[in-house]
Parts: structure tokens; sequence; C-alpha cells
């Protein structure tokens, strides 16, 4: 039995970033390089994540990552196994998302970069192709990450953001939005704001580095938080709770009591996934 794979093609589509998806059988697959040198690639991609089932790669289904290898093997003539540096969810966005994966030795990164960007422009760009530096590893090799959320705080909505921000139109108290800020610094058992991991037991403690609301004008707000790692949904539970605190339905002071409950129930509804970017991730 034959595992099916999303690939992109050169037919029309309506996709994001233009590039058909088609659904391909094992056998199709190219062969694996195995005789021949390999080296470690480096990618900075950044996606549009509307229309895509998050990035993993899933069989079945249009996701970034499975886009991303489609057109990857395509060029490079081989099948490539990516490692991300964050599995974002559906309809996420990445500016800053890394991967590497293994390639065949005389593959030009340049070259490569060019390729990747023609299949799958504009939803999905490599913003930098490179050979990874020995031991270089998207994932393990990561301090921490950082995710901006992006809100629209206005009566009426702007439909030039409406796909990469929230928009919330009653006035939030910004400086209430803030201060409950201040309990999100430091360690924590974030278990209030995470679902649940299917392996049991597994630690849901995070180091926050910073946790900040910026006002840019005009209705725009930004929330900028930097974590040595975050659990699943962490960030849109963080963001849905402290508008409720911006609205008036909790106090600032509740967001210690929230973290401490360590039960989902206890914080707000996640935000709406398109306002959120993986941002960067750092090394």
């Amino acid at each position: 039995m034959t595992t099916p794979l999303w690939r992109a093609s050169s037919s029309s589509s309506t996709e994001p970033g233009g590039a058909a998806l088609t659904l391909f059988s094992e056998d199709a697959i190219p062969e694996a390089v195995t005789a021949a040198p390999t080296r470690r690639l480096r990618l900075l991609v950044a996606y549009d994540g509307r229309g895509y089932h998050g990035f993993a790669v899933q069989p079945g289904q249009v996701t970034v990552g499975g886009a991303l290898v489609a057109a990857l093997e395509r060029y490079l003539r081989h099948t490539v196994e990516l490692t991300c540096a964050g599995r974002t969810d559906s309809g996420v966005h990445a500016w800053g998302q890394v991967v590497t994966f293994e390639a065949r030795a005389d593959a030009e990164p340049t070259g490569l970069q060019r390729a990747v960007n023609r299949a799958l422009r504009p939803a999905i760009v490599v913003r930098q192709a490179a050979v990874a530096e020995p031991g270089f590893d998207a994932r393990r090799s990561a301090t921490g990450r950082v995710y901006r959320y992006s809100i629209w705080n206005d009566p009426v909505a702007d439909p030039f953001t409406a796909g990469t921000a929230w928009h919330v139109p009653a006035p939030l108290d910004l400086s209430a939005m803030r201060l409950a800020c201040d309990a999100l610094h430091g360690e924590h058992d974030f278990s209030s704001f995470c679902r649940r991991p299917p392996v049991p037991d597994a630690s849901l403690v995070r180091r926050v580095r910073d946790a900040r609301w910026l006002d840019l004008g005009g209705g725009r707000l930004r929330f900028d938080i930097e974590a040595s790692s975050f659990c699943h949904q962490m960030v849109r539970s963080v963001v849905g709770t402290l508008v409720e605190v911006g609205l008036g339905k909790r106090k600032a002071g509740q967001m210690t009591t929230v973290l401490g409950a360590r039960s989902r129930a206890a914080a707000g509804q996640p935000a709406p996934a398109h306002g959120l970017c993986l941002w960067q991730v750092l090394y």
C-alpha cells in the first residue's frame, strides 16, 4: 500500500502562492540520494498560513511543509526530510521559520532558493538559503523563539489587514493589558494556556524572557513574546486572555491566578490563528 503525499505541480490552482497541489503516490517519489555525498542546507522561510493545514507534512493535507518538500524534491531530484524550528498551526504565519535538510553536495543554495520561490511565491518564500554550519539543526540548535500577534482595534474592520490581524472592534485598555504581562515573565507552568500534549506527564513549564504590547498607532496593536520554547496554542491563549483584560472582563492582577490554576478552563479562549506570526528563531 502506498502513502500519498502532496506535491506541487505547474498547473494553475486557487491555492495560496499560485502552486497547484497534486496528490502523488509513493511510487512517484524520486529515489533518495544514498551513495552520493550530501550536505545540510539551511533555509529562512516566510509564509502566509491561510489555506494551509499548518506546517507539518500530513498525508492528504495541504501543508506548508508539504508544499516546501515538493518544491525542494523537484529541484534536487531526491527525497527530502525537513526539520523545522517550530510547527505552526493551521492559519498561522511565519516571517522567520528556519528549516534544515540533507541535500546532494552539489546543490547550489542560490539556485535552489530561486527555484523554490518560482514554484511557491508569494504565499511561501525562501528569504535566505545557505550551507548549514557543522552540527546545526533547525530545532535542536534553537535557543529561543519570538512570536508576534497583531490586532486591529477599531470599530470598522480593515480589509487590508483582515488576513493577518484580529479585528477587535471594542476599545481595549492597553495599560491594563501591559500590566497583565508582568505575570508572564520568568519560568512558570503554562498548563492554563496550553493544549494538553498527548505524552502523559509532559512538562508545560516554559521560561518567558519578554512579553509586551506595542501601540503602532491608528488602531494597530502588536504583542511580542519571546521564550525558550512554547507549548501548543500557548501564545494564542495568552493573547485571548489578555484581550479579556483589555475589554474589562478580567482584572490585570488575575493573570497570576490564571497561571497558578494550571487548568485550561481558567484562561480565555485562544485568539484567532490568523493574527499570529512566528517572527524569529534565536540561535
